[in-house]
């Protein structure tokens, strides 16, 4: 944005002042616009100051903006400069703005202040200021620190003196006199923004346009023509794009939509791939299918010749149905031949439960991936808008999380949580676990520490084996079957000396052997 623009912006809120201001607003993480109060409803105005480098801009919006802060600075920003705005000033015509508030008595009295704009391209900054005059005076806060190791010539840190930019000698455009514009008739046109004060390159362009000369032509003779394009420039710089104004706006809206694009794109194709992923999983559960069908077969047989496998066999071939022949088995020697028939008839059960339980969700599975896809495809194009509304609707869908851990309830009402990394299951199971809460976690596996909060009551049967499959679920056995998952009282769970976070030895526990699925998908099995 160059000075001429800005003179603009503050040229047409000058004579407004003093204003009073509603507060501050924060659409992302470098843009702040401050509410200005007007004569009715309809007046009212947002001052946008949007200090992403490279493009930072400062505009007057109608629009209706909205958001926290998302910064220590912007929160200082928001607390600390308050009242009503009393001056704008701009460092000559450099891209440098400073505004005056008059700050705020309340239960916690805010000092007036100042708030300087750095519009400086890569070097863009937002900073507050005390109570002062001019461009000098100490930095309370700074939403770039700019250290020597960046900046050898120019420092800014909170609590340090404010540096202005150098200084420099350029004619004003707005006060140019003949006198002066026909000493620099000899400069080429396009040459002419070197030596005039607010002109960057988009205007020094527009004043080619209006004064209809090429740029490597020096006017000669022709300055009065020039001269009245550059106070026409000066008094309106518009530009053949279209409004300043509107143009800084528009190059802000961009900026943002660019910003959502990226910040949407990560969860969308998140959402694709888990989507495709659980799909997947029924083509798997398919073919579990298939197996249920063997195992119950070898079941039949060992039902219908039980009195022929000897006691303790590994194995045993027994004639099948069809007439094909002997048809090996694979026995478990600690069992006898119908508890290994039982074995196979509940393994069966179970794939042909999950391949059901799965076959019902395949049509919503479908139906959100084709939803999540048409997301993807329309995210390049979408407006801004339509951004917003779309990252409006996916925090909605987003579940709830605890600062701790995943949260979710037993049957019987109790809160579990279910660590997510080491160190939020070392917080769950010795910070927050009371001495008779109780903490679950898959046995042999690695995995999550799965907390229920009872305030020393009981657990139910359905409550155990609730948490003990969101055990077997987040651990590495997860999609297993007869995954054991040990449960016990916190008070008997401890980090060994100089254990990593997460590292514990537990006593006293007792095991449940559950489905490596999640709770909602089918029950459990046994305790012993």
């Amino acid at each position: 944005m160059e000075g001429l623009m800005l003179a603009r912006v503050l040229g047409d809120l000058t004579p407004q002042l003093p204003l009073r201001t509603l507060g501050w607003v924060f659409p992302d993480e470098t843009t702040a616009a401050l509410l200005l109060d007007g004569p009715g409803p309809g007046e009212r105005r947002n001052l946008v100051l949007a200090y992403r480098p490279p493009q930072p801009v400062l505009f007057v919006s109608r629009e209706r903006l909205r958001g926290e802060p998302h910064s220590p600075f912007q929160r200082f920003l928001a607390a600390r400069v308050r009242g009503d705005l009393l001056d704008v000033q701009q460092l000559k015509l450099d891209r440098v703005v400073a505004l005056h508030f008059a700050g705020e008595a309340g239960f916690v009295d805010q000092a007036p202040t100042r708030l300087l704009f750095e519009v400086t391209g890569r070097n863009a900054n937002l900073l507050v200021l005390e109570e002062g005059e001019g461009f000098t005076g100490r930095i309370v806060m700074a939403a770039r620190e700019v250290t020597g190791s960046r900046n050898r010539f120019r420092t800014i840190r909170s609590g340090g003196p404010y540096t202005p930019p150098p200084p420099y000698d350029k004619l004003d455009p707005r006060t140019l006199t003949e006198e002066e514009a026909q000493s620099l008739s000899a400069l080429p046109l396009g040459r002419w923004r070197e030596r005039l004060d607010g002109l960057g390159p988009l205007l020094g362009a527009e004043l080619l346009r209006r004064s209809g000369l090429p740029g490597s032509e020096a006017p000669g003779g022709r300055w009065p023509q020039v001269l009245a394009a550059l106070r026409s420039l000066a008094a309106d710089p518009t530009v053949s794009q279209g409004v300043m104004q509107d143009g800084a706006r528009e190059a802000a809206r961009s900026e943002k939509a660019a910003a959502l694009r990226r910040a949407l794109s990560e969860p969308l194709e998140k959402r694709v791939t888990l989507l495709r992923n659980q799909l997947a999983d029924v083509a798997r559960a398919e073919e579990g299918v298939e197996a249920a069908a063997a195992d119950r077969e070898e079941a039949d047989l060992l039902m219908a010749y039980a009195h022929t496998v000897a006691p303790g066999s590994v194995s045993a071939e027994l004639p099948a149905f069809d007439g094909s022949g002997p048809r090996p088995l694979a026995l478990e020697p600690n069992l006898s031949a119908v508890q290994n028939a039982e074995k196979r008839y509940t393994r069966a059960r179970r794939r042909e439960e999950v391949y059901e339980r799965l076959l019902e969700r395949e049509p919503v599975l479908r139906a959100e991936l084709e939803e999540a896809e048409a997301r993807v495809r329309h995210l390049e194009n979408a407006t801004l808008e339509e951004l917003g509304a779309l990252a409006d609707t996916l925090q909605s869908e987003r579940p709830e999380k605890s600062q701790y851990g995943m949260r979710f309830a037993t049957p019987g009402g109790y809160e579990v949580l279910v660590g997510r990394n080491n160190k939020e299951n070392a917080t769950l199971t010795h910070r927050l676990g009371r001495s008779l809460d109780y903490w679950f976690h898959a046995q042999g596996y690695p995995g999550s520490h799965v907390l229920v909060r009872t305030g020393g009551k009981e657990l139910a049967q359905p409550d155990i084996l609730y948490a003990a499959r969101l055990a077997a679920t987040h651990s590495k056995a997860r999609g297993s079957s007869n995954v054991p998952v040990d449960y016990t009282r916190v008070k008997f769970v401890w980090r060994p000396r100089g254990a990593p976070a997460g590292a514990v030895h537990y006593t006293d526990q007792k095991t449940v052997f559950v489905d490596g699925t999640p709770p909602d998908e089918a029950g459990a099995s046994s305790e012993r």
